[in-house]
């Protein structure tokens, strides 16, 4: 078991494991009843409906099953965990009708080889809708291999170190330790794949509690000045570029390794 940050990156290892015969449908759906007991799926608009089966979006929507069959029929191998921000939407093909949806949730699940990509949103309590794009552009795998997206991780958290010690957020938060421990112990906790790396899974686990400090010192309460709010922000900018790094990096090896894995037997 391992906690991981976003149903994205579910999708995308348990889609890929089932591709390559590593896992079964009933396997995919168990692993993503964790981010919300009711998964569905449905097409951004008629190009999209008309390429993957799915209904478009306002209808009522389909199951995983559906959705997995469609990744088949199109051909679809691996997938990529995207983690877009403002200024940098690698990973989606180009602008296209997937990037503001991808930007404002901030993940996505990118099929590169069917050209489509998959965004979660929480509808309701309990559901999870996943609306399907075509990809305008041919995304372009862009990952930090994970030893050196580790490595730049603990170097971040290193250089932050300083500056958020110098700012004393724990002054100013008392119980920062505790929003810190709550964040990380209600993260979803999801089985893998038999074969997950062991090291993919050290680096996700790394990635949620630096990203539970990172929404510690990035409360209001953190800086008692304009010119301290913006040397924090200095500070945190490239700790969170990292844990994106680092999470895509160890997405992408396990995805790696699992397809590599049942290729060859």
């Amino acid at each position: 078991m391992g906690t991981v940050s976003v149903p994205s990156a579910s999708l995308a290892v348990w889609a890929s494991a089932w591709l390559h015969g590593a896992a079964a449908a009933d396997d995919v759906l168990d692993a993503l009843s964790a981010w919300g007991e009711l998964q569905e799926f449905v097409a951004a608009d008629q190009e999209t409906a008309d390429r993957t089966g799915l209904p478009i979006d306002g209808e009522r929507a389909a199951g995983p099953a559906l959705w997995l069959g469609a990744l088949r029929k199109l051909g679809a191998d691996n997938a990529a965990l995207v983690l877009p921000i403002p200024g940098d939407v690698r990973g989606l093909g180009g602008p296209g009708p997937v990037t503001r949806p991808a930007l404002e949730r901030g993940e996505a699940a990118v099929f590169a080889s069917a050209a489509l990509a998959a965004v979660p949103d929480d509808v309701a309590d309990g559901v999870l809708r996943w609306t399907v794009f075509s990809l305008t552009g041919s995304p372009v795998a862009d990952h930090t291999p994970i030893g050196e997206a580790e490595h730049g991780m603990t170097v971040a958290v290193r250089e932050a170190a300083a500056t958020l010690v110098s700012l004393d957020v724990a002054r100013h938060r008392p119980n920062v330790r505790a929003e810190i421990a709550e964040f990380i112990s209600t993260r979803p906790r999801l089985a893998w794949p038999t074969g997950m790396p062991p090291r993919s899974l050290r680096v996700l686990e790394r990635s949620v509690e630096v990203e539970a400090i990172l929404r510690a010192a990035e409360g209001d309460g953190g800086a008692v000045s304009a010119s301290a709010a913006r040397a924090r922000a200095d500070a945190l900018r490239p700790l969170g570029d990292a844990v994106r790094s680092a999470r895509c990096g160890a997405i992408a090896e396990a995805v790696r390794q699992l397809s590599g894995q049942y290729r060859r037997s």
